[in-house]
Formats: structure tokens, sequence, C-alpha cells
């Protein structure tokens, strides 16, 4: 069915948009830590094959750590990165705690990345890359083609 001709109902609507997943800076860090402890109680599993011994050969699964991420953290909050990257630069004066807490937490990520690939834990390739700190090497090369004349090919 629809609307009357001439409806002013959205007049009515006292607010427009998605509510703030989090009433208080305080929610915010605790959902945080919650996904945190969750990552480091369930890791990822791969499967390697024994090198050497009686048991050489067999397929063993080995639990591997689980890297933080602002993906993870936003998929287990059921939000996107868009809407927390959105969240963020659209924090005013007023809501410098919320500001200090998502600081808090994009520090968290990138410390126990950068660690965990310094001690061998993650690839460190992939995590370098995913953090800013791949060196870049940008070769500029240029070369200038010209014709000879005058040479005889016997």
């Amino acid at each position: 069915m629809a609307a009357p001709k001439g409806n002013q109902f959205w007049k009515l609507r006292s607010k427009h948009g998605r509510d703030k997943l989090f009433s208080s800076p305080q929610m915010l860090w605790d959902a945080a830590c919650e996904y945190f402890q969750w990552c480091d109680e369930n890791p990822w599993v791969k499967n390697e094959a024994v090198k050497s011994g009686d048991l050489a050969g067999t397929i063993i699964r080995v639990p591997t750590s689980r890297p933080y991420t602002l993906t993870g953290l936003c998929l287990y909050l059921d939000c996107n990165t868009k809407y927390f990257s959105d969240f963020e630069s659209g924090l005013k004066e007023s809501d410098k705690d919320f500001s200090e807490v998502v600081t808090r937490i994009r520090e968290t990520i990138y410390s126990q990345k950068f660690e965990g690939a310094a001690v061998g834990a993650f690839n460190p390739n992939i995590i370098a890359r995913d953090l800013g700190l791949a060196d870049k090497q940008e070769h500029d090369v240029s070369a200038k083609i010209e014709q000879i004349t005058g040479m005889v090919i016997k």
C-alpha cells in the first residue's frame, strides 16, 4: 500500500542514520577486548607433515596464532570497516573518550601484528605490507633510441 499523497510523515522522524553501536567508550573497549580474547582462544590450525622420527610423513594439526585485524573486529562487532572509519572521523571534541579507545584499539592491533611478525608467529612479509612497513623501491628507467647512419654491416 502506497503512502497517501502529500504525506509529511518523514517530518516526524527524530533522527536519521544508524545508531551508535556503543553508548559508552567502556562498552566499545570491552567489546574489543572480547574480540581479542576470542582471537587468542581460537587459533588457526594448519596441517603440517612430521619431517623426521617414527612419525615422519604423518600429518599433524598445529595451532597457530590468529592476528588481530580491524576487519576481524568489525565482523565481530557486526559492522563494516567503513562504518568504523566514519565513526572515528565523525567524532567531535566532546567524544574525546571514544577517540582514545579507538586509538588504543588500533595500537593494540598494530602492536600484536608487529610483535607477532618479529618473533616469527606471523609471516613478516605479509604483516609488513599490511602495516605499511614494506620497503618500496621505485626505479625510474629511461632510454633514448637513436638511429645510427653511415654504418656498413657485412
